[in-house]
């Protein structure tokens, strides 16, 4: 059901795109979280996806040629919505344990996608790292000047295995190896790296799924075009000012969070960068 688009890319997976066939499917689970609730049936188009998540390198390449300034860097200065403490540059960063520290959230002045951890960190050497600390607007301004956009909340799970019947990588540990990259250990204390990474990997760095596609979960949450609902039943309650983001990162753990599974989703402020969000990209066939 998915083909390498150009097959002398298929060597190299970053910069290659997938083609999806379309089809029919109920997004969702019963099964666990309520936001995941299934809906009414759904139809996708073909398409083709990112066999990868954007890398720093790619969206290097679109700030080199654009000199576009995410929303990070700007900051939110005069904004009377956001706290006079987050209105400078800079975005969330989750700070790992590590001694004298307690891990966890916190505004970092500073943090953007060239210092996803704030000052003092840098993506050199992190090129085939996924880029984060993108909000909704940066990720859908690199899609539309790559001439593409970022899929819906259906076409990223059909795409992910879901509605095709091929499984998606559904859990961390496969065959007694670990499958994607998660948190490894009892969130948020203790990380034993198990999968070899404590934060972030660089893309392709585990095997691809069924479908030739790598990280649809672990490693960074991905932005989707689709406006956060509560679930996919009717009438669930929408969030004009968010959107879904499919997949995981390497934040979930057993114990916390365990959304490394095609049908998991979660709600993420427009307006927000993080260090464990990032995005790809889809182009329809026959738009």
């Amino acid at each position: 059901m998915l083909l390498c688009a150009a097959l002398a890319a298929c060597s190299s997976p970053e910069g290659r795109e997938v083609l999806v066939k379309g089809g029919s499917f109920s997004p969702g689970n019963d099964a666990s979280y309520p936001e995941e609730r299934k809906g009414p049936v759904v139809r996708v188009g073909d398409f083709y996806i990112d066999a990868t998540e954007v890398t720093n390198d790619q969206f290097k390449a679109f700030v080199k040629a654009t000199g576009y300034l995410t929303l990070a860097e700007r900051g939110f200065q005069g904004d009377a919505a956001v706290p006079a403490g987050q209105q400078v540059p800079g975005s969330a960063v989750f700070l790992m344990p590590e001694p004298g520290r307690v891990p966890g959230w916190t505004f970092m002045p500073g943090a953007n996608w060239r210092h996803p951890e704030g000052p003092g960190s840098s993506i050199e050497g992190r090129e085939h790292d996924p880029v984060v600390q993108i909000a909704y607007a940066d990720a859908l301004a690199y899609a539309k000047w790559k001439g593409r956009d970022l899929p819906t909340e259906a076409e990223w799970e059909w795409a992910a295995g879901r509605g095709n019947k091929v499984p998606g990588r559904a859990r961390p540990v496969i065959d007694g190896k670990p499958s994607g990259n998660n948190w490894d250990g009892v969130f948020p204390g203790l990380n034993t790296k198990a999968d070899g990474f404590l934060g972030r990997a660089p893309v392709a760095s585990f095997p691809a799924d069924e479908n030739g596609l790598y990280d649809m979960t672990g490693n960074v949450w991905e932005w989707t075009k689709s406006t956060w609902q509560a679930s996919h039943q009717q009438g669930a309650s929408i969030n004009a000012k968010a959107h879904a983001i499919k997949g995981g990162s390497f934040l979930c753990a057993r114990n916390f969070c365990a959304r490394y599974r095609p049908q998991s989703r979660q709600m993420q402020e427009d307006d927000l960068g993080t260090n464990h969000v990032g995005f790809r990209t889809v182009r329809r066939v026959g738009a």
